[in-house]
């Protein structure tokens, strides 16, 4: 039974609850509702114009109400006044199919069908930049090669602590913090639980984020390509799928090489049969294929994908294989909507397992300075355009997600791609004023 959030309120002294919801461009969307009204709220559900956020609607539509799942709540370890919980979004008594997270759910009932369940981890990257964004933060952070810099940690210590303590303190087992590949970027680690948790972890983490680094008159940007100079924001995502139990590991064969099984060989076909197709929601801005196709960083690699190929422990590829029973997909970056991204995997895994999929040739060789010698394989989109049309016309995706997130998807990025294609940038005045 869900947690009562009338009763968790009274028990913990929360004043207010954030009745959130994600929608398609991954924007955090609240209503603040006071806790003596958490009651109706969470029978009838919080009212919401479904045109005012980015979920194709009109203004002709019926009023979308957030229900509250109570097993979601998290109190705000920073303002413990305040408690944030995660909702379904219903229109006209129905589910919204355009909804993120009810899009997860469709995947999570799919796999259940199969007795099985997702369990993941994602390390989201982010910048700490001053309050406009145009530079970073710590004017002293200018090493070359600045990943574990213990002296730029140290001097983001009140900020990197608050928020690791905030985890500890919400029991989601954080194990490890640091300053990661680019000058002013951090990357911090917490435990792996089943995808729902973690999607609403991860879309909470992000506001977290953020709202620590305003306290430190800072500014938290998890944008995939904040400074061309620097390398990317990531945020992989370690994969395993286990039984209906939680206790058996599905993709672990201590037999195989690797240690992965027929089950995860599978799974990981289905990833590298259509990852191109699904960057439109793995790497969802214009940006983000600033970071996949960039050009090498100071630090002297990207980190980041722009082929489709696998290996053992080897960060150049798309997929790498660190460990017995996982594996780490590379793709997405900071600007991936938490929901979509959990999805988005369950769906190709499970037309991988449903197929039978082969993942292909691993690849041992450092697709960095070797890729010449990767022979064909495929290629990642070159910018979002590309990346739109690529989901639109996939038939595994249509089949998966359904033909209402899909058209909405499409028709919303388009928008997006249209927008930013009217802007006039300075290299185009540059190279082309004098044509």
């Amino acid at each position: 039974m869900a947690t009562n959030l009338h009763q968790f309120a009274k028990k913990n002294g929360v004043k207010y609850f954030f009745v959130s919801f994600v929608d398609l461009f991954g924007v955090l969307r609240s209503k603040l509702v006071p806790a003596t009204a958490i009651d109706e709220i969470q029978s009838e559900g919080a009212g919401f114009a479904g045109f005012a956020t980015w979920l194709d609607m009109s203004p002709a539509d019926s009023d979308m109400f957030g229900m509250p799942d109570g097993d979601s709540v998290i109190q705000l370890p920073w303002n413990k006044e305040i408690a944030w919980v995660a909702s379904d979004l219903y229109m006209d008594g129905k589910p919204v199919e355009t909804s993120p997270r009810i899009a997860l759910k469709r995947q999570i009932e799919k796999a259940a069908k199969k007795n099985l369940y997702m369990k993941s981890g994602v390390e989201c990257e982010f910048f700490l930049v001053n309050e406009d964004g145009t530079s970073l933060s710590d004017q002293r952070d200018t090493q070359a090669k600045p990943c574990y810099d213990s002296s730029a940690l140290m001097r983001r210590y009140d900020v990197i602590t608050e928020i690791c303590d905030s985890m500890i303190s919400l029991g989601w087992k954080p194990y490890q913090n640091d300053h990661e590949d680019a000058n002013g970027q951090f990357e911090m680690n917490w435990d792996f639980s089943d995808c729902l948790v973690t999607a609403d972890r991860h879309a909470f983490f992000k506001f977290m984020v953020k709202s620590i680094a305003e306290k430190h008159s800072l500014r938290a940007t998890f944008m995939p390509k904040p400074f061309t100079n620097l390398t990317g924001n990531g945020c992989h995502c370690h994969i395993s799928i286990w039984d209906k139990s939680g206790k058996k590991n599905m993709f672990l064969d201590k037999k195989d090489e690797l240690g992965l099984s027929k089950t995860g060989y599978n799974f990981l076909g289905g990833i590298m049969e259509s990852a191109d197709k699904m960057a439109a929601v793995f790497n969802p801005t214009v940006n983000s294929y600033k970071r996949i196709n960039g050009s090498v960083t100071t630090s002297g690699a990207t980190w980041s994908p722009s082929s489709i190929t696998w290996a053992g422990n080897n960060r150049t590829h798309m997929v790498r294989v660190p460990g017995a029973g996982r594996f780490e997909l590379r793709l997405m970056d900071g600007a991936t909507n938490p929901y979509l991204l959990q999805a988005g995997i369950l769906l190709l895994g499970l037309d991988g397992l449903n197929n039978k999929r082969d993942p292909g040739k691993r690849l041992d060789i450092n697709m960095y300075t070797e890729g010449h010698k990767a022979g064909k394989v495929k290629k990642l989109p070159l910018n979002l355009l590309d990346a739109i049309r690529d989901f639109d016309k996939s038939k595994i995706i249509r089949a998966g997600f359904g033909d209402d997130l899909v058209n909405s998807y499409v028709k919303l990025k388009n928008q997006d791609w249209g927008t930013f294609n009217k802007h006039l940038s300075s290299w185009e005045r540059e190279t082309t004023l004098d044509c």
